[in-house]
């Protein structure tokens, strides 16, 4: 079993989409603190920036993560082409590995394809976002040589 990485097709977007705000929106409440409506608002402005008008921006590279084997395709990578402090770096919007798939080592193989993508290139950087709930991938991202730089931190009262 392993994985690889292919192109996102033009046929698969609007379900990623649709997914990936569906998301975003569930986990700005469960792990960021936001009201329903708040989350959704930012959601809206934010993949309304990102996907304007249902397309990909420049720079952005969305695949498919198969299993190798069967073809299946198990989740999905993507990341982009950003500004950092040290010129461009690659910076993680989302990796998603479906529930059915999860524990098969699918995303730590995901995320070293991801680091031979963004050698060919010639990025020195990868950085992402965590959500402090996430276990599971700060786990993996540390066990992978990622360290954390800035931790957010709240008290409800």
């Amino acid at each position: 079993m392993s994985a690889r990485l292919r192109p996102l097709r033009d046929d698969e977007l609007p379900a990623f989409i649709a997914r990936g705000r569906e998301g975003y929106a569930r986990e700005l409440v469960a792990q960021a603190g936001f009201e329903r409506e708040a989350a959704e608002q930012k959601t809206e402005t934010d993949w309304s920036q990102l996907f304007p008008d249902g397309s990909v921006l420049p720079g952005h590279h969305l695949f498919a993560v198969e299993d190798a084997d069967s073809g299946e395709v198990v989740g999905d990578l993507w990341w982009a082409e950003r500004d950092g402090e040290e010129g461009k770096i690659a910076f993680v919007y989302s990796i998603e590995i479906h529930e059915s798939a999860r524990g098969r080592g699918f995303g730590r193989q995901t995320m070293l394809l991801l680091e031979d993508d963004v050698r060919t290139k010639g990025l020195p950087r990868i950085s992402l976002n965590v959500f402090g709930g996430n276990a599971v991938a700060r786990s993996l991202y540390t066990k992978l040589g990622y360290a954390e730089r800035a931790v957010f931190m709240s008290k409800a009262l």
